[in-house]
């Protein structure tokens, strides 16, 4: 077993408390550097960092940031939604690192998603049911990991299809 606890943190964000989502911190009792690479080729990264070793990719609408020492997760809803992201996540990476033998690590990552691209399959109605005031800003939510398709109620099920594939959330 490569990672055997954590101490969370949960917190809002200091530059608008009013945000009704949580943030929050593990931060790790073992050194995790090496399964980093690992954890890039499993689950995709959206962005890697060698030195000092870091991994970023969405889960479920959520951006999980691993570092040798943190792991950091974004937008969450409340307390138990964090514990059960970090259970999987912690799962996950001893999973991951028992079987390295049988995966080729990595340290590239796939080309970043485009708001305009994103915008081309949206429904371009900005009718606000996403909770955001166009649909250009929600594309921009999207390329971020914030939103996703299940977040846009008029999006049309083809389109729906065709952007969890380029975001990659399928």
């Amino acid at each position: 077993m490569l990672l055997n606890g954590y101490k969370k943190e949960l917190f809002r964000a200091k530059c608008n408390p009013h945000f009704k989502s949580l943030h929050c911190y593990a931060h790790l009792e073992d050194d995790i550097s090496d399964v980093i690479p690992y954890l890039n080729t499993v689950f995709g990264g959206t962005s890697y960092q060698k030195n000092p070793p870091s991994v970023m990719f969405q889960n479920n609408g959520r951006l999980i940031a691993v570092h040798s020492g943190k792991i950091a997760i974004n937008a969450l809803k409340d307390e138990a939604e964090a514990d059960r992201i970090l259970n999987w996540i912690t799962n996950e990476i001893n999973q991951i690192w028992e079987n390295r033998h049988e995966i080729e690590p990595s340290e590239s990552v796939p080309e970043k998603p485009r708001v305009i691209e994103v915008l081309k399959l949206l429904p371009k109605t900005n009718c606000r049911e996403c909770g955001q005031p166009t649909c250009m800003v929600f594309s921009t939510l999207a390329v971020q990991g914030i939103k996703d398709s299940n977040d846009c109620p008029q999006i049309d099920p083809e389109n729906k299809k065709l952007l969890d594939n380029y975001l990659g959330t399928e």
